[in-house]
């Protein structure tokens, strides 16, 4: 397993530094989903998910069923040096196991994800699964506000807060974008919380940007008893490049040459800030 770059901070600019310089190298898109959630997944892989080795069978689990925002992931096994720079650079090349969505067979990546609406059922049945074998690892899934236009998402909602699956934790990026649209104009979901509430769940809203809220929050959160938590983290379509933040065409578009030199200067805000 390839060792951490000493050089390579894990902080908010490099993973998305990582994010434009790969979709800029391989021309692909899904910037703005993978940059809306880079913070969330510094809080999750600097400071809460124990995974010190990730073939360690009692490592906690983790499910990006928002496929698409690979990339923001891909950056993230990089800088914790489970993926090399060589096998970065392969992002959307022929032959490549770092595709648009991830894949099982890359290191560090516990499920493949792509087909909207199926990472929360694997989520809780990974659960269900520690209960049953009196293990101590939790289970955590990213999925997105869009995503739960999905039927399977409700279905696993219903099972999770039926079985009272207290380590299962998931954090819904609410960004309120998708491929075609804003949420509120596709399926609006009025009170999303309260919905989950109702199904049985400990349901907590937070600022999907800030790391130190997010690490105190999942910190606390009760694994071995209660319900299941969801956290409804508020996010920014595109976070921290100035023209992509809140457009629906960055969903898909890939960057020309001057909007990559717009964007690296753009993200320089983050510079020293957001590390763990």
């Amino acid at each position: 397993m390839p060792n951490r770059s000493s050089h390579k901070i894990f902080s908010s600019y490099n993973i998305r530094k990582i994010i434009l310089e790969q979709s800029k190298r391989a021309n692909v898109g899904h910037i703005g989903s993978a940059l809306s959630i880079a913070d969330i997944l510094l809080a999750l892989y600097g400071r809460i998910l124990r995974i010190k080795n990730p073939q360690d069978h009692f490592r906690d689990r983790f499910i990006l069923s928002k496929g698409h925002a690979a990339l923001s992931l891909y950056a993230v096994l990089f800088l914790k040096g489970w993926i090399s720079q060589k096998q970065l650079n392969t992002f959307c090349a022929d032959g490549t196991l770092l595709g648009v969505h991830p894949d099982h067979a890359v290191c560090g990546i516990d499920f493949s994800t792509g087909s909207l609406g199926q990472g929360l059922s694997v989520a809780a049945g990974v659960a269900l699964g520690a209960r049953l074998k009196k293990a101590s690892y939790r289970s955590f899934a990213l999925i997105s506000d869009a995503e739960c236009n999905e039927g399977s998402v409700w279905e696993a909602a219903m099972f999770a807060g039926h079985h009272r699956l207290s380590n299962l934790i998931v954090v819904l990026d609410q960004n309120g974008q998708q491929a075609f649209g804003y949420t509120r104009d596709v399926i609006r979901l009025k009170s999303i919380g309260q919905t989950w509430a109702s199904l049985g769940w400990d349901v907590h809203e937070i600022d999907g940007h800030n790391i130190a809220a997010m690490v105190k929050l999942m910190g606390r959160l009760k694994i071995n008893e209660g319900r299941p938590h969801l956290i409804v983290a508020k996010t920014t379509f595109g976070k921290g490049v100035s023209y992509m933040e809140n457009k629906i065409k960055w969903h898909y578009w890939p960057m020309s040459d001057e909007e990559y030199e717009i964007a690296l200067k753009d993200i320089e805000k983050f510079k020293g800030a957001h590390a763990v």
